[in-house]
């Protein structure tokens, strides 16, 4: 079983490393943060896939959804199936958060966290797809959850930060070469949760942005 977070859900940790996370609460006012949440649980085609953890083939606890721009990449050649194509909802999410970002995204990942047991085990994002350096914008919305991460190479080094609903997190700098992050499962009661993490995925033939 996945272990518990060991943070306290009340608040962030001190000294959270500002050169590899930035957070901002309320970067989608609430009402219209109600909206999309509203929205994205209903119109969704969420799925539950399957992937392959030490030999052996496991359900995600979680339920996913894949966007992105299928006219300019073929995203097989990098590992992954073509995305659904943007909705406007996704779109204008988007355009939010590009000039936090710098970067322009080409693809957008939905993650339903349905209650307590839906979780996400310690993990980097693939460097090789996305380019070295790379930057995700993470916005979420219903239930807070805590973010965890910690130094690959020194494990008591870790960190937590409280996604609110209509928050922003900004994942950047070495974060996915140096740090492992995850949502991990909780005993406490918890209600639904969205996250959408904007990425761009750069062809295999093409430079890093």
């Amino acid at each position: 079983m996945e272990q518990l977070s060991f943070f306290a859900f009340s608040g962030q940790s001190s000294g959270l490393p500002k050169s590899v996370l930035d957070y901002q609460a309320g970067f989608i006012p609430k009402c219209e943060s109600d909206l999309i949440f509203e929205k994205l649980i209903a119109n969704t085609p969420w799925q539950q896939r399957t992937v392959k953890m030490y030999d052996k083939e496991v359900i995600t606890p979680r339920l996913t959804a894949w966007y992105g721009d299928a006219d300019q990449i073929d995203y097989t050649s990098v590992g992954k199936t073509q995305p659904l194509a943007w909705t406007k909802e996704l779109l204008a999410l988007k355009e939010k958060v590009e000039p936090l970002a710098g970067i322009s995204f080409n693809s957008v990942l939905l993650n339903y966290y349905r209650d307590g047991r839906d979780s996400v085990a310690w993990h980097s994002d693939n460097e090789t797809v996305m380019g070295s350096h790379t930057i995700i914008a993470s916005v979420s919305f219903g239930q807070v959850r805590s973010f965890d991460i910690r130094l690959k190479t020194d494990h008591k080094q870790k960190y937590s930060v409280r996604l609110e609903h209509g928050s922003l997190l900004l994942m950047k700098g070495d974060l996915q070469t140096k740090w492992d992050h995850r949502i991990a499962k909780s005993t406490l009661p918890m209600h639904a949760r969205i996250n959408l993490t904007f990425r761009r995925i750069i062809a295999p033939s093409l430079n890093p942005i």
